[in-house]
């Protein structure tokens, strides 16, 4: 599988530090589009979202038509075991069909089961990190979609696409802004996000997807490339802390989902009330320690307060039990993460 680009949001700014993998120069070839535009890496750190009233106003009252029911995934409850849940929900991850063109500009949209598909995606990986699922809304799909249509049509990933771009238009430029972006369909766009190669000083895509904010978001999609908006949502989740692999029984198949697995993009902790910058990081596996580089994160991409936790000589196998302590910060966490087979 030839590998895509990313790129994502930050808090701070009105763009995501959308990059992801495109793996060319900032696309999906070789992971170049690394931290997104310049611009994105200038956000401020105490950028405050819900004070931030003019740009939320904005948004409710010119994209935020409505929850697109159609694809809200709360109509038929899921199985609640892991393996079950990830077998039934990855069992369809076909991508849709694309109805737009380049010529003449035409977004066109995705079809429903492309963009149920990939917000499948997006909540299973929230369900399984202890997080409420979101839904589409309307607006955000069409602003995305255009988003989508620009990269395709120029073929390049930008956050901040310029009006002489081909097929440019304000709502999409808008979309641009807000999202992940991606050289790559949007199901499996979702896939990459979560691993997030590329983002080492960020790993925002995967922060935006387990932010206690996020929510409704938009997808948009063309064959080639796609948008996710997921900035300055409406979700009022109040979880302490997330973690990625999270406590309890964790597919193997969910660190090996990419041409770049888990153990290599590291695992991470997120939060908007603990600060984790000074934690210290013990991991062993049956007494056993487990070193790991720890890297804290940038604030401001999905959560206040994150560490990327990277495996160091050692990848995650089933049927161990990993524990994991962080100590040194307020609010001391400790977990274990079970790996298991859900083939």
């Amino acid at each position: 599988m030839g590998r895509f680009s990313l790129a994502l949001a930050s808090l701070a700014l009105l763009a995501c530090e959308a990059s992801i993998i495109r793996m060319e120069d900032g696309g999906v070839d070789i992971f170049v589009d690394t931290g997104g535009d310049t611009a994105d890496t200038a956000f401020d750190p105490g950028y405050d979202p819900a004070a931030d009233t003019g740009i939320d106003t904005i948004v409710d009252t010119s994209i935020d038509t409505g929850t697109d029911t159609s694809t809200d995934p709360g109509a038929d409850p899921p199985p609640t075991g892991l393996c079950d849940r990830w077998r039934a929900d990855r069992a369809d991850l076909s991508e849709g069909t694309w109805s737009g063109s380049v010529s003449g500009c035409n977004p066109g949209d995705i079809s429903a089961d492309g963009r149920e598909n990939a917000l499948r995606q997006v909540n299973l990986f929230r369900w399984m990190a202890g997080l409420p699922a979101v839904a589409t809304d309307a607006g955000r799909n069409s602003q995305s979609q255009a988003c989508a249509l620009m990269m395709h049509a120029n073929g390049d990933l930008s956050h901040y696409p310029p009006s002489t771009w081909t097929c440019y238009t304000d709502p999409g430029a808008e979309a641009a802004g807000r999202s992940n972006i991606a050289s790559g369909p949007c199901v499996m766009a979702v896939d990459m996000y979560m691993q997030d190669w590329g983002n080492e000083e960020t790993l925002g895509h995967r922060r935006w997807i387990l932010s206690n904010g996020l929510g409704p978001i938009g997808i948009g999609s063309t064959s080639d490339y796609s948008c996710m908006w997921v900035l300055y949502g409406s979700g009022t989740d109040s979880t302490a802390w997330t973690a990625w692999p999270p406590p309890g029984d964790f597919p193997i198949q969910a660190v090996q989902m990419s041409w770049i697995h888990l153990d290599e993009t590291g695992w991470t902790v997120q939060s908007d009330s603990i600060d984790l910058n000074p934690a210290t990081v013990t991991i062993t596996d049956a007494g056993t320690p487990r070193p790991v580089s720890v890297v804290v994160l940038s604030s401001g991409y999905g959560s206040t307060w994150a560490i990327n936790m990277i495996p160091q000589g050692w990848t995650a196998q089933v049927g161990h039990t990993y524990h994991v302590e962080l100590t040194g910060i307020s609010t001391p966490i400790t977990y274990d993460v079970v790996i298991v087979d859900c083939a």
